[in-house]
């Protein structure tokens, strides 16, 4: 727990998940910035504002007063303002939360953005908040100066209004818009379609629906091209969890494998569940999924299921690591069944075969190449 000191007031924040000896902070250079900016302006009480990627609350906590809808895509991002709202005795009810997939009750008076790391994402949301301006509407985005772009810009010119940046303050920038109603920018592209191909598989008839926060929305990776065409041949019971789902594509190929398998589509982005859902229902109109969004296995019954198949991310936003990876394989020990296997590719230089031999007690590798591997564990 790190302390904050804002003209808002002082606080205090973890990152969320909650980690031993975390040496990272809750918040950014960017989201002090966009507090001291609003303290400048001193909106009323009354102003609505809606926060958009408040990664662990900071913003919302501190703008508590204003009663904010905080929009994310992220389950943890929601999970980490209510830890941290908690942290500083202010009620739940505080922050309205919303999925990146819903809109605030009423157009706001202010939006404040955080940039996010995917361009795409950042397109999507624009789109998404463009029917909600007036010509009052102020629009006050935040970030390190180093992931502010010239295209990040274009976008807010393109689907805002004129657009102009701050000077950099401790290597963070703010980005002013201003809505011109008279845009007429294009529908918008999401969730793009993208046709599935050269997997191994009878694939001609799926197509892939992907939202602008979904990894690999505009082709398909080469790692999952690889996984999907080194799923498992056979199948010792009917329950299979894709964990990490993104789109889907990997479920969705065990379910055409597995005609009477059960299938969970388990990942923390609202964008990439429902562009499981999307894409499962369109494949298997006749045929029923779970999709859950949440953290890696919370929630999820234990000793349930017989197969779980994961290509772990290595990031959590602009932070890389393996963390992800190895709380998916432990809580992934925890959901099989007895006899139950992991499935799970990644990158040959991660060594995720010593952490899962040291887990499980076994580990073997189904097949690799030149950059991946596909390793196999199984609960004894």
């Amino acid at each position: 727990m790190e302390q904050l000191n804002s003209p808002q007031g002082t606080f205090h924040f973890s990152r969320f998940p909650v980690r031993k000896k975390e040496t990272l902070r809750a918040w950014d250079a960017a989201d002090e910035y966009l507090l001291h900016h609003i303290h400048e302006l001193s909106p009323e009480t009354d102003t609505s504002i809606l926060i958009i990627n408040d990664q662990f609350g900071a913003l919302s906590t501190a703008l508590n007063e204003y009663s904010p809808s905080m929009q994310s895509d992220s389950w943890l991002a929601h999970q980490g303002t209510l830890f941290n709202l908690q942290q500083n005795n202010i009620p739940d009810n505080t922050v309205h939360l919303l999925t990146s997939l819903e809109s605030p009750r009423q157009s706001p008076d202010i939006i404040l953005i955080k940039i996010p790391k995917s361009l795409s994402m950042l397109e999507e949301q624009l789109y998404r908040i463009r029917p909600l301006l007036t010509s009052n509407t102020r629009i006050i985005a935040a970030g390190m100066a180093k992931h502010i772009h010239t295209s990040t810009l274009q976008l807010f010119e393109q689907l805002i209004g004129q657009t102009h940046t701050s000077l950099a303050v401790k290597k963070a920038r703010l980005i002013f818009s201003e809505p011109n109603l008279s845009l007429a920018p294009p529908v918008s592209p999401y969730p793009i379609a993208l046709q599935l191909e050269n997997c191994g598989f009878n694939h001609t008839r799926f197509k892939l629906s992907n939202h602008g926060g979904v990894f690999s929305r505009e082709k398909l990776d080469i790692g999952t091209r690889f996984f999907l065409q080194n799923l498992p041949e056979t199948l010792d019971g009917s329950s299979i969890i894709d964990l990490g789902c993104g789109n889907g594509v990997v479920g969705l190929m065990a379910a055409e494998r597995f005609p009477d398998a059960d299938i969970t589509f388990v990942d923390e982005s609202f964008m990439a569940v429902d562009s499981a859902r999307i894409n499962f229902q369109r494949a298997f109109p006749d045929r029923n999924a779970i999709f859950k969004t949440t953290d890696c296995l919370a929630g999820i019954e234990k000793n349930s299921a017989d197969l779980i198949l994961n290509n772990p991310p290595f990031h959590q936003n602009n932070v890389v690591g393996d963390f992800i990876a190895q709380q998916m394989f432990r809580e992934s020990k925890q959901v099989l069944k007895q006899g139950g296997e992991l499935w799970v590719i990644g990158n040959r230089h991660l060594g995720y075969h010593v952490a899962l031999k040291r887990l499980f007690g076994n580990c073997v590798t189904v097949t690799s190449n030149k950059k991946f591997v596909i390793l196999k564990a199984i609960k004894r």
